[in-house]
């Protein structure tokens, strides 16, 4: 059983006072007949390390819960994850522990820190693919899986993955509005740094150099996977010298940040511009333009990476770490027509 900090020791502190792993470590706590016992114990009483009352009270080994770990709880994408989690969860008697981490690194750490000792395993969206904390948790044991990103290591699967195929998600995106007649086509990207925002900017460039066009720089942008971020971003593509006849947004939340600069500045769609966003929404057709969208099965994501999760839990799976990726599929709307022939409707914002 890994346990928690109390005070400022960690189990990591533990381990690296002592020379061994922090599932060596783990296993000692348990009482488990380990290497370096003696100086993981002078560790132990040098650093006043104590176990979290909570994992010295565990008999089985098991809490019975896992941490579902994201970026950010107001995206209404991880709200259908944590649907499909829990249900995945309750057929196997388990709970689902929500956090977030505000898209930073460093919160993630703690929160992770925290978390060890406390759930069985992890599933994790990370804030971006490069920091060390998936490292740390396996390091300590904790089976983990990561849902909607991926780390690979020359060129191979690390852990456990469920994702969507971005990049044919983005090229169909383009496809349809190549098809209503645009060439000034732009994108809100999110971070390279990450998988989805990686692989829908590389999908939506295949699609526009298959289709003959150029994209101009100035209608390329980038930005978190945040509100803000998508109005910010649509006021600099709308006040360029040429303004795009339409955008293809990577994220729902960037939507409706676009949205509503778009119309903050009274442009119409999808009579001046048109819109396909990324991930559907529960008002997407509520709006007077009802909105285009690249959907995937986002229950099915969080119920699936639950399943990896539960197996490495088990032992029920082999140590070759599995990649799932699910379909998109375009749903088309209002949002998009061929240029300047919509009709004129004044966008209007979500909620």
């Amino acid at each position: 059983m890994v346990v928690t900090r109390r005070g400022t020791a960690t189990i990591f502190d533990v381990a690296a006072r002592s020379g061994v792993s922090a599932s060596t470590v783990s296993r000692h706590l348990r009482g488990e007949p380990v290497r370096a016992s003696a100086e993981i114990d002078r560790a132990i009483e040098d650093l006043a390390f104590r176990p979290s009352p909570l994992a010295q009270s565990l008999k089985s080994g098991r809490t019975g819960s896992i941490a579902l770990v994201v970026p950010d709880v107001t995206n209404p994408f991880f709200a259908a994850v944590v649907r499909g989690a829990e249900g995945a969860c309750a057929r196997e008697g388990y709970t689902v522990i929500l956090s977030n981490t505000d898209e930073s690194a460093d919160r993630e750490a703690r929160v992770l820190e925290q978390l060890l000792g406390r759930v069985d395993g992890v599933i994790l969206a990370p804030a971006n693919e490069e920091d060390e904390n998936p490292r740390r948790v396996a390091e300590a044991g904790v089976p983990l899986v990561f849902i909607d990103r991926e780390v690979t290591r020359d060129g191979v699967v690390t852990f456990d993955t469920v994702l969507v195929d971005n990049r044919g998600g983005a090229r169909a995106a383009v496809r349809h509005l190549v098809g209503l007649g645009h060439v000034e086509l732009a994108i809100i990207a999110g971070p390279a740094t990450s998988t989805p925002g990686r692989e829908r900017l590389e999908g939506f460039q295949e699609a526009i150099d298959h289709a003959g066009l150029v994209l101009r720089p100035e209608h390329l942008e980038f930005g978190a996977f945040q509100t803000r971020e998508g109005y910010q971003a649509m006021l600099r593509l709308m006040g360029s010298a040429t303004p795009p006849t339409a955008v293809f947004v990577a994220n729902n939340l960037m939507t409706i940040g676009a949205l509503q600069a778009l119309r903050d500045l009274s442009v119409a769609v999808p009579g001046e511009v048109s819109i396909v966003g990324f991930d559907d929404h529960v008002f997407a057709d509520l709006l007077a333009a009802p909105l285009t969208v690249v959907q995937r099965p986002m229950e099915e994501q969080g119920a699936l990476a639950t399943r990896l999760l539960l197996n490495r839990i088990h032992g029920r799976a082999d140590a070759t770490a599995r990649r799932i990726v699910l379909d998109t599929s375009l749903l088309v709307r209002a949002s998009s027509a061929p240029p300047g022939s919509g009709e004129r409707i004044r966008p209007t914002a979500y909620g």
